[in-house]
């Protein structure tokens, strides 16, 4: 959301000045929330944003998700600044959890340092002040929802195993295993070496880390330490697997195997491979012990949603609101008090009023 700059409004235009630029930039306002803005340019981002997610998450229905999900892109622009105004009353900056998942993402991504991570955000066109503004929005926001809504939810474990017994045939699900890997890889060669010396060499190394993993060493930590794969920085995790999703071999394999079993150094087209049966998940309805965690998610969920929504409608009520027409806030209060326009003394002037709150015009 963009935080107002010196700016001159008229009829519901923005002209924002650029420093050491002639020219100046011309935004449309569509809603005003309390004392920000929501311009055109960020309405059109929101929708662009939301065909990408419904292509990403299901291609064939992705049309339909957009037109269902397409009236609601203002009322998500306004729920998220009236959040981001509430964390500023709670005096929730995010400056803490953002330095750490910035570093977080720098480790996973294994680059060395911050400037190394701005760098990878620019090369894809990504402004990084941006890009850190966005996690910071999604820190607060989320922090704000569980401080106010979550944290007011009452959940017990009747109320769970309600929930568990009234969707079994949705909790039912195929034989799956959890897999975690150690790539050693044969694809990196050192200048001078001979084809049949780096595959020697991996492959003493592969033997080596079996080793050490079947004298106790722990798995996860080989894998950080030691492998070549993506999943290193995530202890070497690559989810779960249901039959028919693994190459043959590896499927004949890993079904075989029983929870925390370790395979023998594996030859594949990209070195050699360990991997580890973190979970064998049988076929059918799991039972509750098992997967309570999951219920409890799934029931909060559930819960959080329309507790979030009564949520935003209050804060709609004591909030400044106004939005141009041909725009619509699917999330509005029928309770809220819309502002009034009157004319002052002086005819260019123009006060908006509303009732038990006044905030200067933009």
């Amino acid at each position: 959301m963009r935080r107002l700059l010196p700016c001159f409004v008229l009829a519901g235009i923005v002209a924002i000045p650029l420093s050491g630029i002639a020219d100046s930039i011309v935004e449309e306002i569509i809603a005003r929330v309390n004392n920000q803005i929501i311009t055109r340019t960020e309405y059109q981002h929101s929708k662009e944003e939301l065909k990408q997610e419904a292509q990403q998450q299901d291609p064939a229905n992705a049309d339909k998700i957009v037109a269902e999900r397409d009236k609601d892109v203002l009322r998500d622009l306004i729920d998220q600044q009236l959040l981001l105004d509430k964390g500023k009353d709670l005096g929730i900056t995010a400056d803490t959890e953002l330095i750490k998942k910035l570093d977080d993402m720098r480790k996973e991504m294994k680059l060395d340092s911050m400037e190394d991570l701005e760098k990878a955000a620019t090369a894809q066109g990504v402004s990084f002040e941006d890009f850190k503004q966005n996690i910071r929005t999604q820190i607060i926001t989320q922090q704000v929802i569980g401080k106010e809504v979550g944290s007011r939810l009452s959940i017990n474990k009747g109320d769970e195993l309600a929930f568990y017994n009234e969707h079994k045939a949705d909790l039912e699900r195929p034989e799956q295993v959890k897999l975690s890997e150690i790539l050693v890889s044969t694809e990196k060669k050192p200048q001078g070496a001979t084809d049949e010396a780096v595959v020697a060499a991996a492959q003493a190394k592969a033997n080596d880390l079996l080793a050490q993993i079947k004298k106790g060493a722990a798995f996860d930590e080989i894998a950080k330490k030691n492998s070549d794969g993506p999943t290193a920085a995530q202890s070497g995790d690559l989810g779960l697997f249901k039959r028919g999703t693994l190459a043959k071999q590896l499927e004949d394999l890993t079904f075989g195997m029983k929870k925390d079993e370790v395979s023998d150094t594996i030859r594949t087209k990209q070195g050699f491979v360990i991997l580890k049966v973190t979970d064998h998940q049988a076929a059918g309805v799991p039972p509750f012990k098992d997967i309570e965690p999951r219920v409890q998610d799934a029931l909060y969920m559930q819960r959080l949603q329309p507790a979030l929504r009564e949520y935003l409608k209050k804060l709609r009520e004591d909030a400044f609101i106004d939005i141009k027409p041909g725009f619509v806030d699917s999330g509005a209060s029928p309770n809220e008090t819309k502002p009034i326009e009157t004319t002052a003394k002086d005819a260019t002037a123009k006060e908006l009023k509303k009732k038990k709150k006044k905030f200067g015009v933009i």
